[in-house]
């Protein structure tokens, strides 16, 4: 089965065209359009990094090896598109236009980081594949609007074991709905391998049973990303239905930050293919073979992506202090006892009570 589903590459390791037939499609604003927002998420998320082991974010999530497919994937988006991301995403919702000090707000716990005015953004899905039927849900609502736009749903190869990945497929499948779903393959569900979570050769291959489009592509290479998401939106707009992805990416660190992952794999193994396998490495690669690079506009953005960052963290530690009032309030629209008096309780253990 995974010969029938081969994984699609347009530049390989060496930043060399293996297929050419996108040749004519690339222009230098798009190359460099790649690499800004390549560099500029991951330059986000080595400081989102640096910034919990200093104590100033909570728990968070990293995503390094995984650039290309998360913008590639986001440029093919248009402004009222929905996005339905998994909390590994925040890279794609940078590109999507997300408000970058929001987004270190919700790495400090912040339900001000889950709102992103102008942008059709769900609440990043913690519990596994949840956002799949939701993103069914929007394309539908979309479709009976006589709309163009579309939704994409962003979830890992774990999500294909729950039971919402298979709902989701289905609803959108049987109502041939405008949504994309993209599968970011990193090969583990936190520690386990994705050969002890299904016996299947590829995910790609599971659109099968619901009679829609599987695309296999090379997560690391940001035209096969790009190009391949693009004709999927493509499709949908068009009501031709529904489209799987499976980008076979890597990410190079741990799960989060709370995760050690050489319990579980060999990370000096993982470093060792960082050369071979590394997305932003591979765009740089074909920018010098194809005369694409230039120094000085790579120095000049990086600075500029640094001070953008440096002040998203400045706006982000002078967020005002949240309100107390707002874990309790917005449960339910009439409060009932148990929660009134856990606010009661909590308040009074504010003031000093015991």
């Amino acid at each position: 089965m995974e010969d029938l589903y081969p994984i699609k590459q347009f530049v390989d390791e060496e930043g060399k065209f293996s297929d050419e037939s996108i040749k004519n499609e690339i222009s230098s604003e798009l190359v460099q359009t790649f690499y800004y927002h390549m560099l500029r998420i991951r330059t986000f998320d080595r400081k989102a990094k640096n910034l919990q082991r200093q104590g100033r974010l909570g728990t968070y999530a990293l995503f390094e090896g995984q650039e290309a497919a998360q913008v590639g994937s986001a440029l093919s988006l248009k402004q009222d598109d929905w996005v339905f991301p998994t909390y590994r995403d925040h890279g794609a919702l940078l590109t999507f236009g997300a408000d970058m000090p929001r987004v270190f707000l919700y790495w400090n716990g912040r339900v001000e980081g889950n709102i992103h005015p102008d942008r059709n953004i769900f609440p990043p899905a913690v519990p596994i594949a949840t956002q799949l039927p939701h993103a069914a849900g929007a394309a539908w609502a979309e479709k009976r609007r006589g709309t163009t736009n579309a939704s994409i749903a962003y979830f890992g190869d774990g999500a294909t074991s729950e039971g919402d990945f298979h709902e989701g497929m289905n609803f959108a499948s049987v109502f041939k709905l405008p949504v994309v779903f993209f599968n970011q393959n990193n090969g583990f569900a936190i520690s386990v391998p994705i050969e002890k979570q299904m016996n299947s050769k590829t995910i790609a291959q599971k659109s099968v049973a619901y009679g829609m489009p599987g695309v296999r592509i090379d997560g690391n290479d940001i035209f096969a990303v790009y190009f391949e998401t693009r004709k999927a939106f493509e499709r949908a707009r068009n009501g031709e239905g529904p489209t799987l992805i499976e980008a076979v990416t890597q990410r190079f660190g741990a799960h989060t930050t709370a995760d050690d992952p050489t319990k579980y794999r060999d990370q000096n193994e993982v470093d060792a293919q960082r050369d071979k396998v590394d997305p932003l490495l591979r765009l740089e690669r074909f920018m010098k073979e194809y005369g694409y690079w230039d120094a000085e506009w790579v120095e000049v953005t990086s600075k500029k992506i640094e001070a953008e960052i440096e002040e998203a963290v400045v706006q982000m530690e002078s967020f005002p202090a949240p309100n107390v009032d707002d874990l309790f309030d917005h449960v339910f629209e009439e409060m009932p006892w148990p929660i009134k008096e856990q606010k009661e309780n909590y308040l009074e253990s504010l003031r000093g009570g015991n």
